[in-house]
C-alpha cells in the first residue's frame, strides 16, 4: 500500500491517531481520527474514532466537544463502557452532576468492580449533595431578601440592605440563577417602581448582574420588563438613577449582540457615522446658537467615549484611519470663513487632547491652529478667550508643544491672570500657569516659577475653591490648578490646613458636576504621596553629579512622617465619605485613571492599622471591591491591596456585611502572583487565612477562585514569613474535605512537607504546620500509617512537639500522636517503644505548663495503648507488684 493510499485509509489513520495520543500529541491525534471519522462507512468504526477523539477533548479540557464525541459513540453502542465513562466524566466537568451521575451508575452496573468507576460514582454523589446544599441556601437567602423588600413595614435600612446583597448575589453566576428561577424579574418590576432612590438603583444594578454576559436571560428580561419601562426610569429626575439606567440598557445592548462584535469590528463604516456625531458633540461651543444641548458632563463623556473608541482598534491601518477622520473634521471648520467655525474646531481639539491625546496632539500640529489659539486668548469676546485659554490648557500638558507653550503662553496667561476682568478668564489663565508651573513634578529642584509663586497660586485657587458665588465649573478649574501645584510639598501642606477648602472639594466631588472627580483623585494622590516613585540607585546619583548630570530631590515635606500628619488632617476632614460617592457615580467622567487615584489614596488611608475602623465604618470597605476588579491594572492592585490590610485587621464579616465577603475573595486571590511584591503576596496570605477560617462556604469561594495551587506555591517561598503565611492560609483550608483529598492522593509531597515544617526552627511556620498535620490526621485517619514514609525523622520530629516550651506546639503534637495511636494500632507500638510513652505519662499526670486538655489527651493516648494491650494499666502494674514473691 502507498504512502497515499495509508493516508486514506481509516484503520491506518486510527492507527496513527492512537500512537500520537499516547505520545500526549492531542491535536495531532484529534486531526488522524477526524480525518478516519470522514472516510468511514463502517458505523461501529465510527463509534470507536468518536469515542478516542473524545478522549482527546477531555485531555484538553474541551468538555463540550467530549460529550458531543462520547454522545454520538453511545447513538451507535449503548452498551460502549468507555464511551460512556468519557461522557459522565464530561458531564461532571461541564457541572451536568444529574447527567454524569446516571452515566457512571451505568458503567459500575456493567462492571463493579472497577475502581475508577465507583471513585467517580462517589465523588459525583459527594458532589450533588453538596451543590444541592449550597443551591437550598441560596435559595433560603434570595426568598428571605424578597421577603424583605415586599414587606412594607420592613424597616428602610432593612430594604436597603437586602437591596444590596441581591446586586452581589446577581454578580454570581449561581446567584443570577436562583434570582431569575424564582421569579426575581417580576419582583424587580415592583422594586423600580420603589419611591427609595437606592432600591431603585440596586433594582437596576441586580439587572445588570443578571444581564452580563448571558443572552438568553436578557432577551427574557427585556420581553417581561418591556423598553417602555426601561426607558421611563431613564427619564426619571434623578441623574443617578438615570445613569444606571443607561448603563443597563448597555449591557443588554452587549449581551444581545454578542458575537456580531467580531464581524463588526474594524470596518470604517461601521465607526464613520458615530465618530462624526461624537465631534459633532466634541466641537460644540454652548454659548454659539449651532450645535446640540450640552451638560456641564458632555465634553468630558465625549473625550471618555473617544478614547474608548480608539483604544478598541486593533491595527495601525484602523487608527490612521481614525486619526485622518478628526483631522478632516477639523480641518473643515477651521478652513472656513468666521470666527464660529473656527472656534468649533478649537474645541474638538481640546476635546480631542483630553481623550485620545496622540489624535488630539495630530490636530494642534495643524498649520496656523496654534497661532490661532494664542491669538484668540486676547480676544475681548469671554466666549472666545474661554475656548481659547481652555486649548491651551490642555496643550500644556502634551510634550511635543509644551516647551513652545512654555515659551509663548506663560507671558500671554499671566496678562490674562492680572488684567481680565472676568473670573471665568482668570480661574482658566491660572490653571494654565498651574499646569505649566508644575512642569518638574515632584522634582523639588525642577521648578519653573520663582520661589513663592506657586504659593500664592495655590492660595488663590483655594480662595476661588470656596467662593460659593462662582459657578461650580469655575471652581472646577480651580481645582484643576490645585491637582497641578499639589506636586509641591508645600502646597499640599498648605491645603491640608485650610479645612474649609478641603470641604468645599469634598462638595464638588460629590456634586452634579462629575469632571471634576480626575482632578480631585490626582490632588488627593499627590497629598497623600501615593503615586510611585523610583528611588535612584545611590551609586547612579554620584556618577550623575559627578558628570554634573541633573538629579531629581525630594521635597523635604514629602518626608513620611509630614505624609501621616496629611493623611490625619484628610480623614478629619471626611476624605473616605467623599471617595465613597466618587466610587457611586455612574459617569463616564470616572475613568479608569481616576479609578486608580482613588484606589490610591485608599490603600494610603489604610496604611496605618489605628485608621483602618475609621475607612471602614464610613464606607470604605465596600467601596473598594469595585475598584478592585474594574480599575486599570495597577488600580486594580492596589484596591486589592489596601482590601487585604482591611480584612487582616478587621473583622471581615463587619467590615463586608452579608453578600459583599465573597466578593472580596478574587481580588486577594489576584495578589499571589510573580508579578506582585513579596508585601502584597504576603498580606493576600493573611487575609484569606482569615476568610478560610470563618466558614465552608467561604473556602469553597476560595477553592473556586483556583487559590490553593498558589498557597502551596508560597509554601516553598524562601522568605520565612511568606511560607509560613502560606503554611497558616493551609491550616485553615484543610478544613475542607476537597483539600484534605489533595493530601490523600497518592504520588506528591504534600503530607511529607508539612511533617518535615513541624520540625522546622522558625515557632511561626511550624505552628502553622503542626495545626495541618493535627486536622489532616484527625478528619483522614488514613494518612496517620503515612507519616512514618514522609521521612525518618518523623518520630524526633513528633517528640520535639510534646516536649516543646510553647503550649500550642504541645497541644497539636499530643493530638497528633492521638490521633495517629487511634488510626493504626502498628504505630501505636511504634510511639509506645519510643520516649514518647515517658512524655505522655509526665503530660497525663498534669502540673506545671500543662493546660488540662493537653493532659486528657495525653490520658487518652495512654488508655489506647492499653486498650491494645501494648502497656499495662497503672492498677495492674500495682496488682503486679503486691503478688511478687
Amino acid at each position: 500500500m502507498s504512502g497515499s493510499e495509508k493516508g486514506k485509509d481509516p484503520a491506518a489513520l486510527k492507527e496513527e491517531g492512537n500512537t500520537l495520543f499516547k505520545a500526549g500529541d492531542m491535536q495531532g491525534a484529534i486531526c488522524c481520527y477526524t480525518k478516519a471519522i470522514k472516510l468511514s462507512d463502517s458505523q461501529a468504526e465510527s463509534a470507536v474514532l468518536y469515542r478516542n477523539r473524545s478522549a482527546c477533548y477531555l485531555k484538553l479540557e474541551d468538555y463540550s466537544k467530549a460529550e458531543t464525541d462520547a454522545s454520538k459513540a453511545l447513538d451507535t453502542d449503548p452498551g460502549d463502557v468507555k464511551a460512556r465513562f468519557r461522557r459522565a466524566q464530561a458531564f461532571q466537568k461541564l457541572g451536568r452532576l444529574d447527567q454524569a451521575f446516571l452515566d457512571a451508575q451505568r458503567c459500575a452496573q456493567l462492571e463493579p468492580k472497577n475502581k475508577a468507576f465507583q471513585d467517580l460514582l462517589r465523588q459525583l454523589g459527594a458532589q450533588i449533595q453538596q451543590k444541592s446544599a449550597q443551591l437550598n441556601s441560596t435559595d433560603a437567602r434570595v426568598q428571605q431578601m424578597f421577603s424583605l423588600l415586599l414587606d412594607a413595614s420592613a424597616k428602610d435600612s432593612d430594604r436597603q440592605k437586602a437591596a444590596q446583597n441581591l446586586v452581589v448575589l446577581s454578580r454570581d453566576e449561581a446567584g443570577a440563577e436562583q434570582i431569575f428561577r424564582n421569579d426575581g424579574v417580576k419582583l424587580i418590576q415592583k422594586l423600580l417602581q420603589s419611591k427609595l432612590e437606592d432600591v431603585i438603583l440596586s433594582a437596576l444594578r441586580t439587572l445588570v448582574g443578571l444581564c452580563t454576559g448571558h443572552q438568553s436571560r436578557t432577551m427574557a428580561i427585556v420581553n417581561e420588563l418591556g423598553m417602555e419601562q426601561l426607558c421611563a426610569v431613564m427619564g426619571s429626575g434623578a441623574p443617578t438613577v438615570s445613569l444606571a439606567a443607561c448603563h443597563l440598557l448597555q449591557v443588554m445592548f452587549e449581551a444581545l449582540t454578542e458575537g456580531m462584535k467580531k464581524e463588526i469590528r474594524g470596518k470604517d463604516e461601521a465607526i464613520l457615522p458615530g465618530l462624526k456625531k461624537i465631534l459633532q458633540v466634541a466641537g460644540t461651543v454652548p454659548e454659539l446658537s449651532e450645535g446640540p444641548p450640552l451638560t456641564d458632563n458632555t465634553h468630558m463623556s465625549c473625550s471618555v467615549l473617544l478614547s474608548k473608541l480608539y483604544d478598541d482598534l486593533k491595527s495601525d491601518k484602523e487608527r490612521e484611519n481614525f486619526n485622518k477622520l478628526c483631522e478632516e473634521y477639523v480641518q473643515q471648520h477651521f478652513s472656513r470663513s468666521g470666527l464660529d467655525a473656527k472656534l468649533r474646531a478649537i474645541q474638538t481639539v481640546s476635546v480631542l487632547l483630553q481623550g485620545p491625546s496622540d489624535v488630539g496632539n495630530r490636530t494642534l500640529e495643524m498649520s496656523g491652529m496654534m497661532d490661532a489659539v494664542i491669538s484668540l486668548c486676547a480676544s475681548e469676546d469671554v466666549t472666545h478667550q474661554q475656548v481659547a485659554v481652555e486649548a491651551l490648557i490642555h496643550a500644556a500638558g502634551k510634550a511635543k508643544r509644551a516647551s513652545f507653550i512654555t515659551a509663548n503662553g506663560v507671558a500671554l496667561l499671566k496678562d490674562l491672570y492680572k488684567k481680565s476682568e472676568n473670573d471665568r478668564i482668570r480661574v482658566r489663565a491660572l490653571v494654565g500657569l498651574c499646569k505649566l508651573g508644575s512642569a518638574g513634578g515632584t522634582d523639588f529642584s525642577m521648578k519653573q516659577f520663582a520661589e513663592g509663586s506657586t504659593l500664592k497660586l495655590a492660595k488663590q485657587c483655594r480662595k476661588w475653591l470656596c467662593n460659593e458665588s462662582l459657578p461650580p465649573t469655575s471652581r472646577r478649574w480651580s481645582v484643576e490648578g490645585l491637582a497641578y501645584l499639589t506636586f509641591d510639598a508645600d502646597v499640599k501642606e498648605d491645603l491640608v490646613e485650610d479645612k474649609n477648602a478641603l470641604l468645599a472639594m469634598f462638595d464638588l466631588a460629590k456634586s452634579e458636576d462629575k469632571t471634576v472627580l480626575f482632578a480631585v483623585g490626582s490632588t488627593l494622590v499627590n497629598c497623600t504621596n501615593s503615586y510611585d516613585v523610583e528611588k535612584p540607585d545611590p551609586q547612579m546619583v554620584e556618577l550623575a553629579k559627578y558628570a554634573k548630570q541633573h538629579v531629581p530631590e525630594e521635597h523635604p515635606k514629602d518626608a513620611r512622617s509630614y505624609v501621616e500628619k496629611r493623611l490625619l488632617k484628610l480623614l478629619e476632614a471626611g476624605v473616605v465619605s467623599a471617595l465613597v460617592c466618587m466610587v457611586k457615580q455612574e459617569s463616564p467622567a470616572l475613568t479608569e485613571a481616576c479609578k486608580e487615584c482613588i484606589g490610591r489614596v485608599f490603600l494610603a488611608l489604610v496604611e496605618r492599622q489605628e485608621d483602618r475602623g475609621t475607612v471602614v465604618a464610613q464606607g470604605g470597605g465596600k467601596a473598594l471591591i469595585p475598584l478592585a476588579s474594574d480599575n486599570t491594572d495597577v488600580g486594580k492592585i492596589k484596591a486589592a491591596q489596601a482590601l487585604a490590610k482591611i480584612t487582616i485587621t478587621s473583622n471581615p464579616e463587619i467590615a463586608f456585611p452579608g453578600e459583599r465577603i465573597y466578593e472580596v475573595v478574587r481580588p486577594l486571590v489576584s495578589l499571589l502572583s510573580l508579578e506582585c511584591t513579596l508585601l502584597q503576596n504576603f498580606e493576600a496570605l493573611m487575609a484569606l487565612t482569615n476568610l478560610a477560617g470563618i466558614s465552608e462556604r467561604l473556602r469553597q469561594k476560595i477553592i473556586k477562585e483556583k487559590a490553593v495551587p498558589k498557597v502551596e506555591g508560597y509554601m516553598f517561598e524562601e522568605h520565612e514569613l511568606v511560607r509560613a503565611s502560606a503554611t497558616e492560609c493551609m491550616c485553615n483550608l484543610v478544613l475542607s474535605t476537597e483539600v484534605q483529598k489533595l493530601f490523600l492522593a497518592t504520588g506528591n509531597d504534600r503530607l511529607k512537607l508539612i511533617v518535615l515544617y513541624s520540625g522546622e526552627e522558625d515557632e511561626r511556620l511550624r505552628k502553622a504546620a503542626a495545626g495541618t498535620l493535627a486536622m489532616l490526621t484527625a478528619e483522614q485517619p488514613e494518612l496517620c500509617s503515612r507519616i512514618p514514609g514522609t521521612t525518618t525523622h518523623w518520630l524526633e520530629i513528633v517528640q520535639a512537639l510534646l516536649l516543646s516550651e510553647m503550649s500550642d506546639l504541645r497541644h497539636r503534637g499530643v493530638v497528633i500522636v492521638h490521633n495517629m495511636m487511634q488510626a493504626d494500632r502498628s504505630l501505636a507500638e511504634t510511639l509506645m517503644e519510643s520516649e514518647a510513652l515517658e512524655i505522655l505519662s509526665v503530660m497525663a499526670k498534669g502540673g506545671e505548663g500543662t493546660s488540662d486538655p493537653v493532659s486528657k489527651i495525653a490520658q487518652n493516648c495512654l488508655d489506647k495503648a492499653v486498650a491494645y494491650g501494648i502497656i499495662k494499666s497503672r492498677q495492674e502494674k500495682d496488682t503486679n507488684k503486691g503478688t511478687e514473691p
